[in-house]
């Protein structure tokens, strides 16, 4: 049964303004609803869940909030372009935000261990007192970081085609003094870097520095990320996740837009080669002047509009680009540990642990020799009951590996999350003594698809700095968000603007600017002035993802 949130969509267009439904209430979806709103445009979005946030999202157990999505947020200093989107859009309104003094952590199988500081002088002390014989690469990638602290980059306000002379000048003198630094480091793959290391911690540990290896990833998001967490603009907001997406929901609505929940649209309904609204699971049809598809990209151009409307430039993302290697993200095992206790403060708040073959072989799906594990009660108050708190372990792993086991054998599935439930518990109580596990709760790479649509599980879409880069960069520069031949359709969110929540905002801001133009109309924005941030008033509504009756979480073996 549906759930509508906002004035009746029926009464929202006394003065005729353009109606716009938006397909999806994940981050990128509800940016487009404020952005429209802002601008005059009545919205409404449809969304298959009972919460906004998609993959930005939490579910609960036995009291503790398990917060699946932010590991750090881009845009959480003042000042900055990245900044100015979040406070457009309410997110972090009476927020304070944890900073960290390090990003990770890693611990190699021998017990040696290396901490990525942010700071460029403490992380250089500490590299060069780990391994002395490697002080010129450190040096290097330590003098680089410096730069990157004092360079200002967030090209997240305005799309391309759409720029002004003076936004492209201030680009223009931020990117040109930098260039050989930009180009240098996005040339380098980490990997190689790595290997230049003589020390094998250093050179095991660097592709680490994000927790998991990102495989294709070269120096220059290590640094951006590095530096933007040394000017406190990668922090953790109050809330975490879950408190991000209902903070957007509520600037969303408290500027009239229309939010329906339990909601799945089966198609995009075209006449005459334009988008004129969509059809819902139940058979009843919702019509609009433009229609804007938030969800996954596979399933917007494949399933809703059923593979009439592409064009050589997707067909080559979508058929040939996407199943190469290293381009889609894999899919994540995560598993969340409620700890009865609280944690030493003095315990790095994420490590990631190299695993031994031997440990590797008892892990179900595990894609690389490592598990994450994250001290979560350390980055925000609220996750855990009083005197208790929570763990957050997580790896990458293949989605084929899951869903082959799903479709072959119920049971056997449920089995191999329980055998991950069981790793994660002996692991754990051997790195802390005296650990008191409650619960253990796992979710699969399925568990994301089946939750919010995602192809294949991937929680961030396409890997950057892959062939796929250049086909969306075009999507949104030459094809302006559309498809061509279909007028009034646009489509925003991370499979056309990129991985990460403030890429997934700021397509919502370039869809409804593209839109402002095409109608005519000045693109406005306006800071949210809410005081009061969204709280833990509503935990018994979280959800239950794959609940089963039996407690398994308690049981040894």
């Amino acid at each position: 049964m549906s759930r509508d949130i906002g004035p009746d969509w029926g009464d929202r267009t006394p003065g005729g303004e353009p109606r716009v439904i938006i397909i999806g209430a994940g981050i990128a979806g509800l940016a487009t609803g404020c952005y429209g709103q802002m601008n005059g445009l009545a919205t409404r979005v449809f969304e298959k869940h009972v919460l906004p946030g998609g993959c930005c999202t939490a579910w609960s157990r036995q009291g503790y909030v398990f917060d699946y999505c932010i590991e750090w947020l881009i845009g959480t200093a003042k000042g900055n372009d990245a900044n100015q989107i979040w406070r457009e859009l309410g997110a972090l309104d009476g927020k304070t935000i944890k900073n960290f003094e390090m990003f990770n952590r890693v611990v190699d199988t021998d017990g040696r261990a290396v901490t990525f500081y942010h700071d460029p002088d403490r992380l250089q002390r500490h590299l060069l007192d780990l391994s002395p014989i490697d002080a010129a690469l450190i040096r290097s990638f330590c003098q680089d970081l410096r730069r990157f602290v004092d360079i200002d980059l967030y090209p997240f306000l305005t799309p391309p085609p759409l720029r002004t002379t003076r936004e492209k000048l201030r680009t223009l003198a931020t990117v040109l003094p930098a260039f050989r630094l930009f180009w240098r480091t996005a040339a380098t793959q980490m990997d190689t870097f790595a290997g230049r290391f003589s020390d094998p911690l250093l050179r095991r540990a660097l592709p680490f520095i994000f927790f998991q290896d990102h495989e294709v990833f070269p120096l220059l998001p290590y640094l951006f990320n590095l530096a933007g967490a040394h000017n406190d603009n990668a922090g953790f907001p109050q809330g975490g996740s879950l408190g991000l997406a209902r903070s957007i929901e509520q600037r969303y609505l408290s500027l009239g837009g229309v939010l329906t929940y339990r909601t799945r649209v089966r198609r995009i309904l075209v006449e005459d080669g334009r988008a004129v609204g969509v059809e819902l699971r139940d058979g009843t049809r919702q019509y609009a002047d433009h229609v804007v598809s938030a969800c996954d990209g596979h399933t917007t151009i494949y399933d809703l509009l059923e593979g009439r409307h592409t064009s050589p430039r997707v067909d080559k993302l979508y058929t040939d680009i996407l199943h190469r290697p290293n381009v889609l993200y894999p899919g994540v095992v995560s598993a969340f540990v409620g700890v009865d206790g609280e944690l030493d403060p003095a315990e790095a708040h994420s490590t990631t642990y190299l695993l031994s073959d031997e440990e590797a072989a008892a892990l179900p799906g595990v894609a690389q020799n490592s598990i994450v594990v994250q001290l979560r009660s350390h980055y925000s108050d609220g996750f855990a009951p009083p005197g208790k708190s929570v763990i957050h372990c997580t790896y990458f792993s293949d989605f084929g590996y899951w869903q082959a086991l799903r479709r072959t054998s119920r049971r056997e599935y449920w089995a191999r999350k329980d055998s991950v439930a069981d790793f994660v518990r002996d692991f754990l109580t051997r790195r802390f003594p005296g650990l008191r596990i409650e619960l253990v709760s796992v979710a699969s790479p399925v568990t994301t698809m089946r939750y919010t649509g995602n192809l294949d599980g991937a929680i961030l879409a396409f890997k950057s700095f892959t062939e796929a880069d250049d086909v969306t960069a075009k999507m949104i520069s030459k094809d302006r968000m559309g498809l061509p031949g279909l007028r009034n359709f646009w489509m925003a969110g991370q499979w056309i603007g990129g991985g990460g929540l403030i890429r997934a905002a700021s397509t919502g801001r370039f869809v409804t600017q593209y839109l402002c133009h095409e109608l005519g109309r000045e693109f406005r924005a306006t800071e949210s002035t809410r005081e009061k941030p969204w709280h833990r008033d509503d935990l018994g509504y979280l959800p239950q993802l794959e609940h089963r009756p039996r407690p398994v979480a308690t049981r040894r073996r």
